[in-house]
């Protein structure tokens, strides 16, 4: 390797910084999107470098389903401390009370309506970009997104009115009440983030690591006993030690068997996987393009 040439890491860690510093110069009112998650918390990390030794110049925005992981919540509170940024939360309870959106009768997890909920926001706050941690190796529907993801004034994805790509170049050219949803990280993997994480030193919550938890089988994956979700009489609550790959709504976010406390540890585990992290949400599971239809509708 010469002088001239950018190790893995470094070329994607340049290629994101590139990506949030086009979206600040072409956008007025740019947001990150911010679920507490590992790529949230990568995508902090590169507006922190993309923009030092000023303060990140967006806020951050929260989707909060109110069925979060308390460790989560509490890990968001202390970053957003930190950083000394705006923290925007987005309610579905409240879009709920509002009629903004209705729950399914019969269906615990509030994932499905994050889509209202995040429109709602952008609408609201007029956001004409929102950075999201999509990843192409995750789910077959974000391999089909854009960088710059332009979306219309419902929030809608039409994955065959996208806009070419070409040298890097990007197209933020938006009409009032569009936006562009971007993705600083798509080019990486979940590996890549796991090493991301470990060469930056970067704090996580504590859930990504092994604890003991009452959990209960049900779907083929580990649900955690918590106020959201109550056990079938059929299924036995038992403590096991277990960590999670993914963050989201605590009724269908499913934990694995695994003894990784370290980082190390973490991403020797990822590495010998042949499963997808989201291979522990129930919600993607209710229909095969699920994370499609969602996103047309204008998740993530």
């Amino acid at each position: 390797m010469n002088e001239y040439t950018l190790s893995h890491l470094n070329a994607l860690e340049s290629e994101g910084i590139h990506i949030m510093r086009e979206v600040a110069a072409q956008f007025e009112n740019p947001v990150l999107l911010f679920s507490g998650g590992k790529d949230s918390i990568c995508m902090v990390r590169l507006a922190e470098k993309a923009f030092a030794p000023a303060k990140i110049p967006f806020p951050l925005m929260q989707i909060d389903t109110g069925h979060n992981f308390p460790e989560v919540l509490d890990f968001r509170d202390s970053l957003v401390e930190r950083l000394g940024v705006k923290l925007v939360v987005a309610s579905v309870g409240d879009c709920i009370a509002k009629g903004i959106c209705e729950e399914t009768p019969g269906e615990i997890s509030r994932n499905r309506l994050q889509s209202p909920t995040l429109v709602h926001a952008i609408d609201e706050h007029k956001f004409d970009a929102a950075f999201g941690g999509g990843r192409r190796d995750e789910e077959k529907a974000r391999a089909k997104e854009r960088i710059f993801s332009f979306r219309d004034e419902f929030g809608g994805w039409d994955p065959k009115n996208q806009r070419p790509e070409l040298w890097n170049l990007y197209n933020g050219n938006v009409s009032t009440g569009q936006n562009i949803r971007v993705f600083p990280i798509s080019d990486w993997t979940e590996l890549d983030v796991w090493q991301y994480i470990l060469r930056e030193e970067v704090e996580i919550p504590s859930i990504y690591f092994t604890h003991r938890r009452e959990v209960f089988y049900r779907d083929d994956q580990w649900l955690p006993v918590c106020e959201f979700l109550t056990p079938k009489a059929n299924e036995e609550v038992i403590e096991k030690d277990i960590r999670f790959r993914t963050v989201g709504d605590m009724v269908c976010t499913g934990g694995i068997e695994s003894r990784a406390e370290t980082l190390e540890e973490v991403i020797a585990e990822i590495a010998a996987t042949r499963i997808s992290e989201r291979g522990g949400r129930a919600d993607d599971k209710f229909s095969g393009n699920a994370m499609q239809l969602r996103k047309e509708q204008g998740y993530f």
